[in-house]
């Protein structure tokens, strides 16, 4: 029994010294040599200075929670209180057919016809009114960014054609070429304009 005992502490001792030091060491240090970047946390910087993450969207917005309607907007987060908080990553939990998701996405819908100019009947495209699993995404589709061009153009004094080929210039193609659709990184398609104007 005890050398039983003394076995199987052993091979605890040897499994956690592997997958608790060994191994994430060894993953770290390729990731530091051949990801810096990526180990990073992809941050951006403008001026010397933090400005966000390609990883994490976050929101545009004043200091009321009001969209600011010189940048496009990221999905709807339901990552902590305000929405992209990386502490508390989630998405909301709420089924398709749950009231309350259906009460917030149709209030998104009317907002975001409003925040656009869009007629009462337009249709909208998902991910404007929809979280996503993480809460976190830093992505919108390209229909969604299409749909904004017009109100940042208009706001901004530039001509859409102009927003639409920064779209165009940031519009990263399918996973591995056939996963997910095509999508738009907000921040780094709002810091272009930036630049821009």
């Amino acid at each position: 029994m005890r050398r039983q005992l003394v076995t199987g502490l052993a091979v605890t001792v040897a499994l956690l010294v592997v997958t608790c030091g060994i191994y994430p060491m060894a993953v770290w240090a390729v990731g530091r040599v051949a990801f810096k970047h990526r180990t990073d946390g992809s941050f951006v910087s403008v001026g010397g200075k933090v400005v966000g993450s390609e990883l994490l969207g976050q929101n545009f917005t004043d200091k009321d929670g009001n969209p600011l309607p010189q940048y496009f907007q990221p999905r709807p987060s339901a990552a902590g209180k305000d929405g992209y908080d990386p502490t508390a990553s989630s998405s909301s939990n709420l089924g398709p057919s749950n009231p309350d998701l259906l009460h917030s996405v149709g209030d998104r819908v009317a907002a975001y016809r409003q925040l656009n100019g869009l007629a009462a009947d337009a249709s909208v495209p998902v991910d404007a009114v929809t979280a996503s699993g993480s809460g976190l995404d830093p992505d919108i589709s390209v229909a969604n960014a299409q749909l904004q061009a017009r109100r940042v153009a208009r706001v901004r004094g530039m001509p859409v054609a102009a927003v639409l080929a920064a779209v165009g210039r940031h519009t990263e193609g399918r996973q591995l070429g056939v996963l997910g659709e095509k999508v738009v990184n907000v921040l780094e398609l709002n810091l272009d304009l930036d630049r821009r104007t």
